[in-house]
């Protein structure tokens, strides 16, 4: 071989070798934190969780080959939250996932630098989670579950289906400040539709069993469960009640109607997980949560279960049940 041709083949020989050896060379392995707001064996937290993770894939990251996923089950339990957001900021992740104001609260108190995406938040500047909702401003961005223009709804939506209602029974969770907005909005608007409005606070099976059962002791009473995570973990318990004293009630999610309630009207919340990737996708590529506007609702459903209607003795209008995105007979 000729020296010159050696030199040659030897040169790109050296430069070939860098790019085999970059080429072998294991993707940056990325890590995301993830705190649900509800126990890790029920069936819609899975149902969002796996919405999040198929989000993710679709954007190029799965788990075990380009990030790992840390997942903690809080399970309506304060003292839980508390340990799995120390746990998870402790684990130094790129972002975090908050599923609802219980997750995020005790994530922020541990962390005001590692971004955060959450979800499912009812007044995130109400409740000091954001500057604004264009400009967060801080560590956390993410989706509202509804502005609270949209609650008196659930008034109006427990009116035309039982018209009789004069006494409704608001359950709430006292412990978050969306429980304490959405009664009020909910208490703002009774004149008008000439109901007198009573808080059940929701803390625990117990307590809402006794109210719900003296609250049923007067008659012409409906109720309306808002929004949050202890709803959503005791709802089996609350469509029962609610049928056990033939009380019609509103929700705020389908999974409700789906599971016996009567009716409810609010954002897909599964559609909130699924945009939640795409969010920490971009964190992941760079961006920062304060300069990511915080997300309102793109679409509302009014679902309607027909068979529950008729346990109760009720007749849907005609007219409520053109306007229903769902009907379940």
């Amino acid at each position: 071989m000729k020296r010159r041709e050696f030199i040659t083949l030897l040169g790109g020989a050296a430069v070939a070798w860098p790019l085999a050896a970059r080429a072998q060379q294991p993707e940056r392995m990325r890590r995301i934190g993830v705190l649900m707001s509800v126990a890790a064996n029920d069936p819609e937290g899975e149902a969002r969780l796996t919405a999040f993770l198929q989000g993710l894939q679709q954007l190029g990251w799965t788990d075990g080959r380009n990030v790992r996923i840390d997942i903690r089950w809080g399970a309506g339990d304060p003292d839980r939250y508390r340990r799995y957001a120390a746990e998870l900021v402790a684990l130094a992740p790129d972002v975090i996932l908050a599923a609802s104001s219980s997750a995020l609260e005790p994530l922020q108190q541990a962390t005001r630098t590692a971004p955060i995406v959450f979800v499912t938040i009812a007044d995130p500047v109400g409740a000091g989670f954001v500057n604004s909702l264009a400009r967060p401003g801080g560590n956390a961005t993410g989706f509202s579950q509804f502005e609270y223009g949209v609650i008196g709804k659930w008034l109006e939506l427990l009116k035309e289906i039982a018209p009789g209602v004069t006494r409704v029974a608001v359950i709430r969770d006292p412990t978050i400040s969306a429980g304490a907005g959405q009664f009020g909005a909910i208490q703002t608007a009774a004149p008008s539709f000439g109901v007198e409005v009573n808080p059940v606070n929701l803390r625990d099976a117990g307590e809402i069993e006794r109210a719900i059962a003296g609250f049923a002791l007067s008659p012409n009473g409906g109720l309306i469960l808002t929004a949050g995570p202890l709803a959503t973990i005791h709802r089996e318990l609350i469509i029962t009640l609610a049928a056990r004293y033939k009380l019609p009630a509103v929700y705020f999610e389908r999974f409700f109607v789906t599971g016996g309630g009567l009716i409810s009207y609010g954002p897909h919340l599964i559609d909130q997980y699924q945009r939640a990737a795409g969010y920490v996708d971009r964190i992941l590529k760079g961006e920062k949560p304060a300069d990511l506007p915080v997300q309102a609702p793109t679409k509302y459903e009014l679902v309607i279960n027909l068979k529950t209607a008729k346990a109760l003795g009720l007749t849907v209008p005609s007219t409520l049940l053109a306007r229903a995105d769902e009907v379940i007979e």
